[in-house]
């Protein structure tokens, strides 16, 4: 996948395939810590223990007909491959909330990609699912952090 968007649509997919009628996408950037969070968080089934133990296993997924599932473990790649990493909590009807970070600055971390666009698409695609989207920039400064929302 060429950017980060990309992942988030194979990730929203996800979502969509456990019943999620609502999903939550976040995206924080922090020059000053050298750092990008992108969160998904949906209310779809989850996970059950065993399940989630796998998630990042490329060779399992639950999808029928599909012999594998790289989607979780590419975005971890991708979050590591940058300094970062990839962390999943997930319970059986409790939902599903991803929270990958990358090295902002990291010569390896892919582009962000079109956000907003993506999630704008999937909106018009998906009207039945309320989206949220929040992408902030906080500036931080010596004693006091400010935000810019985009």
């Amino acid at each position: 996948m060429e950017d980060l968007a990309l992942h988030v649509i194979d990730l929203i997919d996800n979502s969509l395939a456990a019943g999620a009628t609502r999903i939550a996408v976040r995206v924080e950037e922090r020059p000053g810590a050298d750092r990008l969070l992108v969160q998904i968080a949906d209310n779809g089934h989850g996970m059950d223990p065993e399940t989630l133990a796998r998630a990042l296993d490329p060779f399992f997924t639950t999808k029928p007909g599909k012999p594998v599932g790289m989607g979780l473990a590419l975005f971890a790649q991708a979050a590591r491959e940058s300094g970062g990493g990839l962390e999943v909590e997930s319970s059986l009807g409790g939902g599903t909330t991803l929270r990958a970070v990358f090295g902002l600055s990291h010569p390896d971390r892919k582009p962000l990609g079109d956000i907003s666009g993506t999630i704008g698409l999937l909106q018009q695609a998906h009207p039945q699912v309320a989206f949220v989207f929040d992408h902030t920039i906080v500036e931080e400064e010596p004693n006091e952090a400010q935000t810019r929302r985009s």
